[in-house]
């Protein structure tokens, strides 16, 4: 199967009582941010700018737990900064775990070997390896030598000692789809269990200071499906995690409505608004984000800063909550999961 059965069953359920209710704005995953310091400084990371004055403060576990209990999303992805360094993770993971949710550890991987020692493999726990390309290209997006290799041996010892891995790559200007394909074969042969692929767009904290920069990395729209057409024939014998609706999406077959809202984002600043990428506002709690944010307003045709934005946390919430309109959508999406 594509995800494990638990949270397949479990997101299933959450989608039925939430259409029952008659619900329109529900969270689907949590990013939680327990901090924003990173031992990395990578090229088209946008948090150490933002949240420059915050890089000193943590969130204790009460608040984080107490953030996934007011959203409910059924899904927490911890994410950051880089989380392995925030001091108590193992009991982060751990109390999530045993509340019953599903956790994606988000982690570019320089510690994951260290620390898996302190970690328990779960069904409800998958980690998360950012790659952007084999070693030298890796290597010199984050702008250290070293940490391709550091990411691999961690990803082995977490297949050898039983937890779930999956990797997130993210698609530039500049990006060789070739060695995007050699990369997805090489994780294959690691065993990873799922591989994640999102297209990079500039948005304003990237983009700031070094225009030129920003127009060498970020794409527009219509080069993001210029250049996931070109390559989906590489990329359609890989055990990808993106779905065919959102890849339809990419591929500018198809449109999608953005649903940045089942995708919100809490730190230490609070509810981050209105999404993961564009930091407007923080508020205080989760219905004040929902109720005080223009959601209708936000994607293509709405504000400018989403016109190229195909952002997996926008888009791919949209591809999930849009398959019970038609019977091929379920049908493809159920056949995608299956193999």
């Amino acid at each position: 199967m594509r995800f494990p059965l638990s949270l397949t069953r479990s997101m299933t359920s959450y989608l039925l009582r939430k259409r029952l209710a008659g619900e329109t704005h529900f969270p689907l995953v949590l990013m939680l941010e327990p901090l924003h310091a990173c031992n990395l400084t990578c090229t088209g990371c946008g948090r150490r700018r933002e949240y420059a004055e915050w890089l000193h403060r943590q969130l204790t576990v009460e608040r984080c737990l107490a953030a996934a209990e007011e959203c409910g999303a059924p899904i927490v992805s911890v994410c950051g900064g880089e989380p392995l360094m925030y001091p108590e993770i193992e009991v982060l993971i751990a109390s999530l775990v045993s509340r019953r949710k599903h956790v994606y550890l988000c982690t570019n991987g320089v510690l994951l070997e260290k620390k898996l020692s302190g970690l328990r493999p779960s069904g409800r726990l998958l980690i998360n390896v950012h790659l952007d390309g084999m070693e030298a290209t890796h290597d010199r997006m984050v702008e250290r030598e070293g940490v391709f290799a550091a990411a691999v041996r961690g990803i082995a010892a977490a297949k050898a000692a039983g937890f779930q891995v999956c990797t997130n790559t993210t698609v530039y200007k500049e990006t060789d789809m070739h060695e995007i394909a050699v990369l997805f074969d090489y994780l294959q042969e690691l065993k990873v269990d799922g591989l994640m692929i999102s297209p990079a767009f500039g948005y304003e904290s990237v983009c700031q200071g070094d225009p030129g920069g920003a127009e060498r990395l970020f794409m527009t729209r219509a080069e993001i499906q210029e250049k996931f057409r070109a390559a989906e024939p590489l990329l359609r014998r890989h055990r990808l995690t993106a779905s065919p609706i959102y890849m339809d999406f990419l591929c500018g077959r198809r449109d999608l409505p953005c649903a940045a809202w089942a995708n919100p984002t809490y730190n230490v600043r609070g509810w981050r608004g209105p999404c993961y990428l564009l930091n407007d506002a923080h508020y205080a709690s989760y219905r004040e984000l929902i109720s005080s944010t223009a959601w209708d307003n936000l994607g293509p045709g709405g504000d400018p800063r989403c016109a190229h934005c195909m952002m997996h946390s926008g888009f791919e919430p949209a591809a999930v909550l849009l398959t019970h309109k038609g019977f091929r959508d379920v049908l493809r999406m159920a056949v995608w999961q299956m193999t």
